[in-house]
């Protein structure tokens, strides 16, 4: 089999059995609703915050924390979930660049679903401040794509040295800075209703960040694989 019908037939199967337990879907879910809620509830606390000049600001960096942490907990039982044998098995009729392919492509599935439920909760729970929508929904999507390919091979890494969820906060960090501060300005941009070109240059960037990250993937992983 090729590559491609690998990748197909993986993806599959990790939409089923997500389909079937909805563990990682419903667990981030609960996370944000709650995340949410609280803010709200904290914001509600400030009377006039709303109203003042950094209120835009705050919630438009808030709702990227609040991804930047669902994204951590949904990506990091890509492979720390899957048992000694489920991967023997998988080493045995599955390349290695299909099996990452296809939870990175798995992934930024979950994450874009996810992210669009969020910012629909966020903005019925607090007041739109959005200039630009549609912009900002786009920039919402790439932003899940980006966590998603960065924190599903930092995952595969976690999970092969053991003390998963340590190794994959220490090893995110360095990259995941640089790719949360790009989204926050860019949907700023966005927020702003500024023209759409002002932003253009941090989507070159991220989307250069997800091309080499997954190159990256499609050359390390193998490695990794068959240790």
């Amino acid at each position: 089999m090729s590559v491609l019908s690998q990748t197909r037939d993986l993806l599959k199967k990790e939409i089923l059995l997500e389909w079937r337990s909805k563990y990682a879907f419903n667990g981030v879910l609960l996370y944000i609703a709650s995340t949410v809620f609280v803010c709200y509830i904290s914001f509600n606390l400030s009377a006039g915050f709303s109203q003042t000049k950094s209120y835009p600001i705050v919630w438009n960096v808030l709702f990227w924390i609040i991804m930047l942490f669902a994204a951590v907990n949904a990506m990091s039982k890509s492979f720390l979930q899957e048992s000694k044998s489920r991967l023997l098995y998988y080493y045995s009729i599955a390349s290695p660049q299909a099996i990452i392919l296809s939870k990175i492509i798995y992934n930024a599935l979950l994450m874009s679903l996810l992210s669009i439920l969020a910012l629909v909760m966020y903005m019925l729970f607090f007041n739109n401040t959005l200039g630009d929508p549609l912009y900002y929904f786009l920039t919402v999507l790439l932003g899940s794509i980006s966590f998603a390919t960065v924190f599903t091979m930092i995952s595969a890494i976690a999970a092969k040295a053991g003390n998963g969820g340590t190794l994959m906060a220490i090893l995110s960090f360095p990259v995941v800075i640089p790719v949360i501060l790009l989204l926050i300005r860019t949907s700023k941009v966005a927020m702003d209703g500024l023209e759409r070109s002002a932003a253009y240059g941090n989507i070159g960037i991220l989307a250069a960040i997800n091309v080499i990250v997954i190159g990256a993937s499609l050359i390390l992983f193998p490695y990794l694989w068959q240790d």
